[in-house]
Parts: C-alpha cells; structure tokens; sequence
C-alpha cells in the first residue's frame, strides 16, 4: 500500500493534474479544494504527506502549523505561487520538509516526495528504537529495584575481590565502601577468606556456597548463607562475581540451644551412668555390711549412697533449669573470696604448664551480689583459655597471665585478666563468644566462652576484649556490685568439666 497523500489546491483542475502525476508512481492521493474540505479530512483519516497551498483560506496557515504541532510525524510539502512562496518560508520555517513554487516541477516533486517517504521510514525505526529504549529502560529499572529491594546482601566483586556494587541492605548493614575488599568489610580481616566461594566461581564459573559469621559496621554479628553466580561480557567471560547471603542468625540460634541441649544431655547421660555405677556398688557394699553385721561397711556403704543421691538429685535439678528457665540465685558475697576461688581453681593447670600467675587482689573491695556457682565457672573460663593461649605459643620461652581485680569510677567490679600468648586476629575475637565456635581444633568443644559470656551478660556486665596475634590478649570484664534491676529468668547451659572452648 502506497503512502497516504493528501493534496490540498483551490485549483480542482490543477489538482486533478497533480494527482494523476503522483498516482503513477504509486502514492494514494486524495484531493481537498477548499478549507472545509480540508478539514473534514485531516479530521477523519490519517496522512502520511501532506501536499498543499496554505493559502487557500485564512485559516488554512494556522490549520497547518497545528498539524504539524500535533501530528509530527506527518510530512508537509508546501505549495505556493511565486509572489507567495517568501512568504511560506517566513512563516514555516524548516518545520515543513520542502517547499514548491507553482506551477510544479516535475523533478522538484518528486525529489520532494522521496525525501518525505524517507524521513517517514526514518522517523519509523526512530520510533521502534524510541520504544526499545523505553522497554529497556523499564527493564533496567525493575532490574535496579530487585537488586536493591531483594531482602539478603548483595555485592558484585572484581577479580582482586574488591566491591564494585552493592544493594540497599548491605550499604546499610557494612557501609557503602565502593572499592574496598570483601574481606576487610565483611570481617575486617587483612586478607582473603580460605577457600573463598567467589574466588572458586571465578576459577570455575560454577555458583558455590558457604556459610560465614559477619560482622556489621555496628559491631553485629550475623549468621549468614552466602551463594555466588558469575557475571560474563558478551563474549562469554567471566568479569565479576555477584555473593548473595541471606541472614539465618535466628536460625541458627534456635538450632543452637536446641544443639546445646543435646549435649548437654548427652553429657548429663555419662554422668549420671557414673553415678548409678558408684550406687550400685555402694548398695552392694550396704547389702554384704548386713549380712555380715560390719556396722562400719553399713557406714561407708550409706555415706556413698547419700551422696551419688544428692549428686543425682542436682543433676536432675540442674536439668530443669535449664529445660524450663532459671533465675540466677544470688547471694551477697566477698569479692575476694570470690576471686581467690577462682585462682585456686586454676592455680593446678598453669602450674603444670609452667605458666606464671601474677594476682592481685584487694582485701577491701567488698562484697557484690552473684550467683557463686555460675560466676566463678564463668571466671574460671576466661583464666583457663589464658593458660591455653600460653601454652599454644611456641614463640617465648616464659609465659604469664596477670589477674587483678579492681573497683572503677562506676562502681563496677572490673576482672582484668592478661597473657602473653598467642593472641588472636581480628575474625577470631568477633567469633569467640559463638556457640561451637573453637581455635583449638578436636582440643575444644566451643562451649566454654559461649557460656562464660553469657553469664556475665545475665549479670549485667560485660567484656571488652584486646588481643593481637602473637601479641597475647587482654579481657576486662566488668560487673555491677548489686543485682541487676531487670535481672530475669535465664538459660544458661549446665557447664560440665572439660567444656572448655
């Protein structure tokens, strides 16, 4: 089909000409003689080209410059007699594609035409290419709004793993360092994680997993499942690695205390089978008594029994403390008594190991209100942790832990505890309160600081730790003299011998 011309000449009989000119070659031209006309037609049917004298009525110069507003796409060639033609261009300007003195020439008509036909064709791709563009835009604009609303952290890393973008969550949870390492955001490391899962996809285009503790740009830690995907150029290489992770922290922590209480009863278990071993022989030993009338037999044998029942009978205690919820039972009592316990505890293992105690503990601190049993566990811990870092450092000859107990300016009771050990790099010390957590390898479960730190926090204190590798470490734990006002019931896992982290 032809293109849609619509021929506009007060001349019928000139128009009639024109029009059977144009017809052969191939254009589909309508004719309008007068302004009504005109009109009629621009208001009911849809031109391609508009061929015409805008001069025919008064109004016939506004009607086209509307067209031309409204309808720009369509192309106008104006016709006009030569007095008029000056005229037409002062008053069109290069908004009309052409402009043709009457009467017409044959060659300047058609090169008229066929510049026309092109910038339709043109104005179409242009028009195609517009509506791409939109649809690609709308397309990247959603794209944008997934990555940046998709509820997990999302970074895009570069070979040298250095941040080259990252969505809303995770500017607002690590910063919006564009250009730093993964590692030094993530878990303020000074070098790249082992076995990093965007290194391997870089290596192997394949999408791998891990799971990592992170640590926020406020200090808060989080459980995290990270998955990797490759970005590639058209050519098919991979330039970038996209690392999704998904927060699990309450995950974790409910499988956590579900965990902790399996092996809290499965260490429960050996203990109370020890137990019940001691009363068997003791009801044994009670039983011969008896039938031999050895009344001091009778009397080992009752005094065994007594006391694997009272064991029994604390363990089962302790059980349900913890299942249900347990207040902390405090009681009022001398600090240094409480410290001395504690250092006579520890006292045996750092003899062994040849690790020096340095102490220093005032008899005039007075007393402060804890729960004895939990808190020196607690503090005990911490001190045999210190021994262990010394004796895991094969760098010095001689090792100390100094443990000074002071009153500060708050009123607090303040357990300094330092070594010379092997210290701890960064990623350590903000994973070392974590359940399961252990730099010892099969030599530690995990537990031991887990519950150590809880404990002071269930009393209202906390711990500031300072440790450099091969620099030793330095814990300062403080506690308030008196009970906690919003001291509540509390889970705290039953510590047994050997739980040590």
């Amino acid at each position: 089909m032809g293109k849609q011309i619509l021929l506009i000449d007060s001349d019928k009989d000139h128009a009639g000409a024109l029009k059977t000119y144009i017809e052969r070659q191939q254009y589909d031209v309508t004719c309008a003689v007068s302004f009504e006309e005109a009109m009629h037609k621009l208001e009911n049917d849809i031109w391609d080209i508009i061929l015409g004298d805008p001069f025919i009525d008064d109004e016939m110069v506004f009607c086209l410059e509307s067209v031309k507003k409204n309808c720009p796409f369509i192309q106008i060639i104006i016709l006009a007699q030569k007095g008029k033609l000056d005229m037409a261009m002062d008053i069109f300007e290069s908004s009309v594609i052409h402009y043709l003195e009457m009467p017409v020439n044959s060659k300047a008509l058609d090169f008229a035409l066929i510049a026309a036909c092109k910038n339709i064709s043109q104005n179409k791709k242009i028009n195609r290419y517009s509506q791409k563009l939109a649809d690609l835009y709308n397309t990247q604009n959603l794209l944008n709004q997934l990555f940046e609303e998709v509820p997990c952290y999302i970074s895009v890393q570069d070979r040298n793993l250095r941040i080259t973008a990252a969505n809303k969550r995770f500017k607002q949870h690590f910063g919006s360092q564009i250009g730093g390492h993964c590692f030094e955001i993530y878990k303020y490391r000074a070098s790249q994680c082992h076995e990093c899962p965007v290194v391997e996809t870089f290596l192997d285009g394949k999408s791998h997993s891990t799971e990592e503790i992170v640590t926020s740009k406020f200090g808060k830690q989080y459980n995290v499942l990270t998955q990797t995907a490759p970005i590639r150029n058209e050519k098919g290489e991979i330039t970038q690695v996209m690392e999704m992770s998904t927060n699990i922290t309450q995950i974790r922590q409910l499988q956590d205390h579900l965990v902790s209480l399996g092996l809290m009863l499965g260490s429960v278990s050996h203990g109370v089978k020890g137990m019940l071993t001691a009363l068997d022989g003791g009801i044994y030993q009670l039983e011969t008594g008896l039938s031999k009338k050895d009344d001091d037999r009778v009397f080992k044998a009752s005094t065994l029994i007594k006391t694997m029942a009272d064991k029994i009978k604390k363990m089962v205690l302790e059980i349900l403390y913890y299942a249900k919820s347990r207040e902390l039972q405090y009681e009022e009592m001398n600090i240094d008594t409480l410290a001395e316990n504690v250092v006579n505890t520890v006292k045996p293992m750092a003899r062994k190991h040849a690790v020096k105690l340095e102490i220093s503990i005032p008899k005039i601190l007075g007393k402060m209100d804890v729960d004895p049993k939990w808190m020196e566990a607690s503090l005990v811990n911490f001190l045999e942790n210190a021994v262990d870092a010394c004796v895991s450092d094969r760098d010095k000859k001689d090792h100390h832990i100094k443990f000074k107990v002071s009153k500060n300016s708050k009123n607090q009771i303040c357990f300094a505890i330092k070594d010379n050990g092997i210290g701890m790099d960064t990623e350590t010390k903000n994973k070392m309160f974590t359940l399961f957590f252990t730099s010892k390898g099969s030599q530690g479960t995990g537990l031991g600081l887990f519950i150590a730190h809880r404990v002071i926090k269930y009393h209202g204190g906390i711990v500031d730790v300072e440790s450099k590798p091969g620099k030793g470490s330095q814990f300062y734990i403080y506690l308030p003299l008196q009970k906690p006002d919003n001291a509540k019931n509390v889970e705290i896992p039953v510590v047994f011998p050997g739980a040590n982290s």
